[in-house]
């Protein structure tokens, strides 16, 4: 099961509101440290945000993504990129220093499938950096009290810390609060409840696209009981957090 498996409709504004954010560089190049070289894929990598912040750190990254529409926009920013499926890597074995996997893998259908797609690829040594939002990840987001019915989807596609942790056994675990909204991701916005709303008025996040084509009459009526909240002073504004597994091939 996948949030969003068409991105192309995203891939038209992505840009537009979001970029590299420094909460995560910080702990994307910590996990990534003592890989054997600086060849990375980064697998999901979208319009290439990430991938770029990444070149000026000294990496050499190729953008892999099943969106033609969010690789163009990639290819524009003079990255390397490679058409495909996660979960069908055509790479060869062994053949990269490094593998990211940055706030995708809730859209990949068969997790265990891409995951090992990208052990397969990694030289011995390599690390494998997964980044995203685990269960206890999404249980911290307040906006879930506002739309309930989306605590059933985001739970099937957000695994819990340890389940992760058995599929990449041995692997250093990173947990971290957002302390910039660069990225707009949802946990990121939480900090800032009229950028919430502004999100889900636009439909700039995969979470609030989701809910307009499953729940549109939940989401409406979340959005009036967000715009009360906002008006008298009472919303939330609690970031959320995200977590980072860094995991070694030997």
């Amino acid at each position: 099961m996948s949030l969003l498996p068409d991105y192309s409709r995203q891939a038209e504004h992505y840009d537009e509101t979001r970029s590299a954010s420094p909460s995560v560089l910080r702990h994307l190049c910590e996990a990534l440290e003592g890989a054997p070289g600086r060849r990375l894929a980064d697998i999901g990598g979208g319009t290439g945000n990430y991938a770029l912040a990444l070149t000026r750190a000294g990496w050499e990254p190729v953008v892999v993504d099943r969106s033609a529409e969010m690789l163009a926009r990639a290819a524009a920013k003079g990255l390397e990129t490679v058409e495909a499926d996660a979960q069908r890597l055509p790479l060869e074995d062994e053949s990269f220093d490094a593998v990211t996997m940055i706030s995708m893998l809730h859209h990949v259908e068969d997790r265990g499938a891409a995951l090992a797609e990208a052990r397969r690829i990694l030289r011995p040594e390599g690390r494998l950096v997964l980044k995203g939002y685990t269960g206890e990840d999404a249980a911290s987001l307040w906006i879930l009290e506002y739309f309930p019915s989306s605590r059933r989807w985001m739970e099937a596609t957000h695994p819990r810390r340890s389940a992760l942790l058995e599929e990449l056994p041995g692997a250093r675990l990173l947990v971290f609060q957002f302390e910039d909204i660069q990225d707009a991701s949802l946990a990121a916005l939480s900090a800032d409840p009229e950028r919430v709303l502004e999100a889900a008025e636009r439909g700039d996040t995969s979470y609030f696209e989701r809910m307009q084509r499953d729940h549109p009459d939940e989401l409406q009526s979340g959005l009036v009981r967000l715009r009360k909240a906002i008006a008298s002073g009472r919303a939330p504004k609690r970031a959320g957090t995200a977590t980072v597994l860094s995991w070694t091939k030997r």
